[in-house]
């Protein structure tokens, strides 16, 4: 029972911390564009790919 008053206060703190680290998140713009990124994948790319190197480094 009394690891209880230790657990409660640290577990309390862990999701103090990960609330502000959320929150930091959204102010930075980190979830402001979540559909790009997933579609940049589907796109052609136009651009030829680089000669090779015939010597093989």
């Amino acid at each position: 029972m009394n690891i209880l008053l230790l657990l409660i206060p640290i577990s309390l703190v862990l999701l103090g911390i990960a609330i502000a680290a959320f929150v930091w998140a959204v102010r930075r713009g980190q979830f402001d564009d979540l559909d790009t990124p997933a579609l940049d994948i589907l796109e052609d790319d136009d651009r030829p790919a680089p000669p090779r190197d015939p010597r093989g480094s």
